[in-house]
């Protein structure tokens, strides 16, 4: 039957080489299919089958016999494949000896010495072993090859227990440089030896001799007596003899080796307690070991130690080993309780928490390490907070309200990286114009105490919580006990108690957000706070709100705490409530922000400085829109909402308080127009009127030294009006709305109607300023001289009066024209339709008319109709008319022709103070 299988085949060996009973592994293939298949295994010729050890068909553990052949094969012989053969050698190295006094590196058994002589061990005390320098002087190892010896001393040996011992080798290879006085000294001592040994033996027989002749003389005496009495009658005497000297030997070598049998005795005990401490050193040892290795931090070499010592003698009944096992648990104990005090120990690193907690799990300590240092720092983060904030309460308490610098500066210093370091590189926040460009970088230096306060406590925060979680996540995971999942057991355990306590630790994390949270709030939102709350996470002194700029620096420090918290994975519902924070100090800022530029707004008065433009407007409209737009801008980064947060406008109350903010503002640029409109003259700052000349034909414009009179404030403050309800105001609407503002309907809707309003009492303050006097001109004037309707002459032209009246219109045009041609319709068409109005008035209230003195009115009403024709209004037609229909009408040809030559005269002669109303018209037709 031919086999199923190839012969095997070593292919490597490791260790390729050793002394003899080195363990070594082998290599190869077919090396069996178990270990009955294995029949043989030779290493350099020695059967070494007994220590084979069969892991699988391609390897075999087993110890190297002592070999006749230096170097060798690997033959391994089965029963399915055969003898097989091998392509690696092993190399059999011999032994160095090493004496009882010779330095090693490793440990030699003393107990266990091989005669070589013999061939066998033998177990002799280690003080009766021969001394490794028998020549007494000093050994110098020379530097000749061994195999160079063992060529030259083929079958010999360097080791004088050796029966193949050569002197000649010995003294080759220990004392090649000796000198032969030395050599000399060495036969002396070896003389000495061999005489020490040759005394003992002579002193030995010296010591018995007596007894020995004592003997010798009671045999002669019985042979003797033998002889002389018989056998019969010496009997009895012989034999109480016998046993004299019998008692007397024994006496005397009793008293002989008493002596040397009691140092038998003692060297005995000695060399077995000698024993039994070189067996069991390492428990003796072990107390002073564990104070040493503890003093030195090797806590895991005390561990080690402690498992060792608890597997051998925990269970030991010997009192010996009780007592130094006892000593041993005292240290561990005082050990625990060290590790213990350090896990707890406040500020420590996670890195240090975890092996302080391995330590105390591997030292079967009391209780939960783990979840004692978890509590241990919970509260140690809590206090920090509170001492945090009780620290700047009160040196804010001691400086007042005193700028500080502000410690986000310094963050780069902070040896732990922080997501929020780098806070110092934010762009310098500004507030309108209330900070100059040259003081913006001192600015930046100084932040309120508030504001340093939740910078420090945020990032207090942000630097231990990590931590904290973390800790807690190798506390579920197991990971604290063992990182390669050794400890199965002490895992599932770990997790066990991980998941008892998992709502426990979820009360800590939220305690620890709601203590950051209320903190917060009590330095920036107070009024958010209870009472008792208000006493716990307060007393700061308000004695100023923060602007709006400081609150969006502090949102955006919150929200990057945020930002590092969620990335530790903590859960949501653990982090709503920061969340919720930042919704309020962004409703906060927005409010502040808006109240604060209601208040910029007031303040725009002061800045008026009437220098008006070729569109009759100053740059207060200006200023008004780009302090909006300052606000608006300053309120971005609080307006958009990040991952996580919710519209700031999401609750009805903030829209509504928002619009009525905004709504107020408006109003407030609204007033401010009315004050500056209305002020009297004696509060007036005296300012220069700048005019756009245009048109070449203008007659003139206001002299630059002149003051402005209230008319012409009405005027600017009306063309203001007009511009921002055209523009203004829908320019600051598209802001609003770009910026997410909710009613911004309703806030242009009411602004435009309080603009509207504003603008009507201005429009009719200066009608009344300028109307009125024209029109109470006009009946003094037709009657001056006694003049009568009734008995006039004929008609030679338009009479002064109306003259003075055009005069008067033309002067109003000028004015208006010079601050704001687009007024120039409005202002004309009203002033028209009072003068109008008045002389149909004065027309209808004549009882009669002769026909001189229709002729003479119907002269002056088209007059005055025909140079105003562009700026008539249905209201001024109306007049006109109804003051044509009160005269009589003219009924001859002749009076018709006559009233046109005296108009056609009128017109001619006031051609040039009439060409204001034409060009006005070109001009008001290209606008």
């Amino acid at each position: 039957m031919s086999r199923a299988r190839q012969p095997p085949l070593v292919t490597g060996i490791s260790p390729n080489e050793g002394i003899a009973w080195t363990k070594v592994t082998i290599r190869g293939e077919n090396l069996g299919t178990g270990p009955t298949d294995l029949l043989g295994l030779t290493i350099c010729g020695h059967n070494c089958l007994l220590t084979a050890e069969w892991m699988s068909a391609s390897k075999i553990v087993c110890r190297v016999g002592q070999a006749k052949n230096d170097k060798g094969d690997i033959i391994v012989t089965t029963k399915s494949g055969g003898k097989g053969t091998s392509t690696v050698s092993f190399k059999l190295l011999k032994p160095e000896k090493i004496g009882i006094l010779d330095q090693s590196a490793v440990w030699v058994d003393e107990m266990n010495y091989y005669d070589m002589r013999t061939d066998r061990n033998k177990g002799i005390p280690p003080l009766s072993l021969r001394p490794t320098n028998p020549l007494g002087i000093e050994i110098d190892k020379g530097r000749f090859p061994q195999k160079d010896l063992e060529s030259l001393f083929p079958g010999m040996s360097a080791d004088f227990t050796s029966e193949n011992f050569s002197a000649a080798w010995y003294l080759i290879e220990n004392h090649s440089t000796t000198s032969f006085d030395q050599l000399k000294t060495a036969v002396v001592n070896l003389k000495k030896q061999a005489n020490k040994k040759n005394e003992g033996s002579l002193a030995y027989v010296k010591g018995g001799l007596s007894t020995f002749f004592e003997a010798q003389d009671a045999l002669s005496a019985i042979h003797q007596k033998l002889e002389a009495d018989g056998t019969e009658k010496v009997e009895g005497s012989m034999t109480q003899k016998l046993e004299n000297v019998l008692n007397r030997a024994s006496n005397t070598a009793d008293t002989l080796f008493q002596e040397v049998l009691g140092r038998k005795d003692k060297a005995d005990s000695t060399r077995n307690a000698l024993n039994v401490l070189q067996r069991f050193k390492f428990l003796f040892n072990l107390p002073l070991n564990i104070e040493r290795n503890i003093q030195k931090g090797d806590y895991d070499v005390v561990i080690n130690d402690y498992e060792k010592a608890k597997s051998l003698f925990g269970k030991t009944e010997v009192q010996v080993f009780k007592k130094y096992y006892a000593e041993v648990e005292t240290r561990i104990e005082a050990l625990r309780e060290l590790l213990l005090d350090k896990l707890l120990e406040t500020p420590s690193t996670l890195h240090d928490q975890k092996r302080y907690i391995r330590y105390l799990s591997d030292l079967h300590a009391p209780g939960d390490p783990a979840w004692q240092c978890i509590g241990a720092q919970h509260q140690w983060i809590l206090q920090l907070m509170h001492n945090c904030k009780e620290s700047y309460v009160k040196e804010q308490k001691g400086k007042g309200n005193a700028l500080l610098h502000s410690p986000m500066l310094d963050l780069d210093n902070d040896v732990r990286p922080s997501p929020i370091g780098h806070l110092s590189q934010t762009a310098s926040l500004k507030r309108g114009s209330s900070f100059q460009s040259g003081r913006d970088d001192a600015w930046r230096y100084k932040a309120p105490q508030q504001v340093v306060f939740v910078e420090k406590l945020t990032k207090l925060v942000v630097s231990q919580l990590p931590n904290f979680w973390k800790l807690w996540v190798s506390y579920v995971n197991g990971s604290l006990f063992s990182e390669t999942a050794e400890k199965s057991g002490q895992m599932e355990r770990s997790k066990k108690n991980a998941r008892q306590r998992q709502n426990d630790f979820k009360k800590m994390i939220q305690e620890v957000m709601h203590s950051l949270v209320k903190l917060i709030r009590g330095a920036l939102l107070p009024f958010s706070l209870r009472e008792g709350e208000l006493r716990q996470y307060g007393g700061w002194e308000m004695k100023s709100e923060l602007s709006g700029q400081w609150l969006t620096h502090v949102i955006q420090t919150v929200r990057l705490s945020s930002e590092s918290l969620t990335a530790l994975e903590i859960p949501n519902d653990m982090l709503q409530i920061i969340q919720d924070l930042i919704l309020d100090l962004r409703v906060r800022c927005i409010i502040v922000t808006l109240q604060h530029t209601a208040e910029d707004i007031k303040r725009l008065a002061e800045k008026e400085d009437w220098v008006v433009d070729n569109e009759g407007l100053t740059s207060l409209p200006s200023q008004f829109e780009q302090c909006i737009i300052r606000s608006l801008q300053s309120l971005k980064t609080v307006l958009d909402c990040k991952p996580g947060e919710a519209s700031v406008f999401q609750q009805q109350k903030t829209q509504e308080d928002v619009c009525q903010l905004s709504i107020g503002i408006m109003q407030g640029f609204i007033d401010c127009l009315e004050q500056l409109s209305t002020k009297p003259d004696g509060d007036i700052d005296t300012s220069h009127l700048s005019v756009d000349v245009s048109s070449p034909d203008l007659f003139g414009s206001i002299h630059e030294e002149s003051s402005l009179s209230s008319e012409q404030r009405l005027l600017i403050a009306l063309s203001n009006c007009r511009y921002l309800e055209r523009h203004t105001f829908l320019n600051i609407a598209e802001h609003f709305e770009k910026h997410g503002f909710q009613g911004v309907d309703k806030i242009t809707q009411v602004s435009m109607e309080s603009l509207k309003e504003l603008d009507q009492r201005l429009f009719e303050m200066y009608i009344e300023f300028k109307a009125d006097p024209i029109v109470g001109s006009l009946e003094p004037g037709i009657y001056a001289g006694y003049f009568d309707w009734k008995d006039c002459l004929i008609p030679t032209g338009v009479r002064n009066y109306l003259k003075e009246a055009l005069v008067n219109i033309i002067a109003v045009h000028a004015e208006v024209f010079t601050i704001s041609k687009d007024l120039v319709p409005r202002v004309m068409s009203r002033v028209v339709e009072a003068v109008s109005e008045e002389l149909s008035r004065l027309m209808q209230c004549v009882s009669s008319f002769s026909k001189n003195g229709a002729l003479q009115a119907k002269l002056e009403i088209c007059a005055l109709r025909d140079t105003v024709a562009i700026y008539l209004t249905p209201e001024s037609k109306s007049s006109f008319k109804q003051a044509l229909e009160a005269l009589p009408q003219l009924s001859s040809g002749t009076d018709r022709k006559l009233l046109e030559e005296l108009l056609n005269k009128f017109k001619s002669s006031m051609h040039l103070q009439l060409t204001c109303f034409q060009a006005s018209s070109s001009a008001m037709m290209k606008t």
